[in-house]
């Protein structure tokens, strides 16, 4: 069949792979610009054990006070849900935590990209001395005194504990992190009762109006950067500039990148308030009126907005097997 171009069946064959559906089911899922997550990630298990156990590991901090978890609470949709993060001595960061929830799905990390992969971002926090204040000489001291983890390190690494193997594990952890089964993806998988008429209206409403442009793949969103502010000046609104309003022009020096950030995901986002690189949008409300005012340029009716933040909370999945969706607005009375 000439007309079935190679993308398509790629697609198609991706489809059957995640839940066997019936042929017209397979073709519906190929025009949507969402992709559901992976029911199974493939990962080295025992690799997976030891990088939890160094996430919540307070050692890799100077004053054994601040571990990975302490900004990513994986009870709180992988966030701290504070404007910014606090670190080592109560030091406050310049920028809101992304979570790290799906963050093996992320085309880079930081809200400026500036890692490139999961093991780089590892390294970030131990050095910043607003977060961990360490270094890798400290962390190795402290935990070479631990005999089992030692011994853990040398049954999954052939040079034992050393920091390239330290990012290697935290990052093998936090690819485990995803989050499948959210009510939208068992939509796309074919369950056409998963979502609500005013859940569905509002994923209808994300497309027409374009929220799609930035919002869309496995992450909705972690595979692209973008201004903010494409259609009006935020930080002249918003005031106050900071350093880190600049983004990713912090990363390159290029005038092209300032006020240029990742994209985030919008994968749990019912979960993880406040939203922005800084955190100025106290809830999913704000956020989309901010959307719709700096990124569409155009307005909309308060209900077409309220239909879309009911389709958000349709993202949110299951970790580990256990559900973590919040109580949505179209479950209220």
């Amino acid at each position: 069949m000439p007309w079935l171009d190679a993308e398509k069946i790629a697609a198609v064959v991706l489809a059957a792979a995640l839940g066997g559906f019936a042929a017209g089911q397979a073709w519906a899922q190929v025009d949507e610009p969402i992709r559901p997550i992976p029911l199974d990630v493939r990962l080295d298990a025992r690799k997976v054990a030891l990088g939890d156990r160094l996430f919540h590991d307070k050692r890799l901090s100077g004053d054994d006070t601040i571990a990975c978890a302490s900004c990513h609470s994986l009870e709180r949709g992988g966030v701290d849900g504070r404007v910014s993060a606090v670190g080592i001595g109560g030091a406050v960061g310049p920028i809101n935590v992304p979570t790290v929830l799906n963050s093996g799905f992320n085309f880079r990390q930081f809200w400026d990209g500036r890692a490139a992969s999961l093991e780089e971002q590892a390294a970030g926090p131990v050095h910043n001395p607003k977060e961990m204040g360490s270094n890798w000489s400290q962390v190795i001291e402290k935990l070479s005194r631990d005999k089992s983890l030692v011994s853990a390190f040398g049954e999954s690494y052939r040079d034992g504990l050393k920091p390239h193997n330290i990012q290697d594990a935290i990052a093998v952890f936090e690819r485990s992190l995803t989050t499948p089964n959210a009510r939208f993806d068992k939509y796309l998988r074919g369950d056409t009762t998963a979502l609500h008429r005013d859940e569905l209206q509002g994923y209808r409403l994300f497309k027409s109006y374009g929220c799609v442009a930035c919002h869309q793949g496995v992450n909705v969103g972690g595979n692209m950067f973008q201004v903010f502010g494409v259609m009006g000046d935020y930080f002249a609104g918003r005031g106050e500039p900071t350093g880190a309003d600049m983004g990713r022009y912090n990363v390159t020096h290029n005038e092209a990148d300032r006020h240029m950030f990742k994209v985030p995901s919008l994968r749990n986002v019912a979960l993880t308030a406040p939203y922005f690189h800084d955190g100025s949008a106290r809830t999913l409300d704000d956020a989309v009126d901010t959307m719709f005012r700096y990124q569409l340029g155009r307005p909309a009716p308060q209900q077409d907005k309220a239909l879309i933040v009911k389709f958000l909370y349709t993202l949110t999945g299951e970790l580990r097997g256990r559900s973590l969706e919040p109580s949505s607005p179209s479950h209220q009375p």
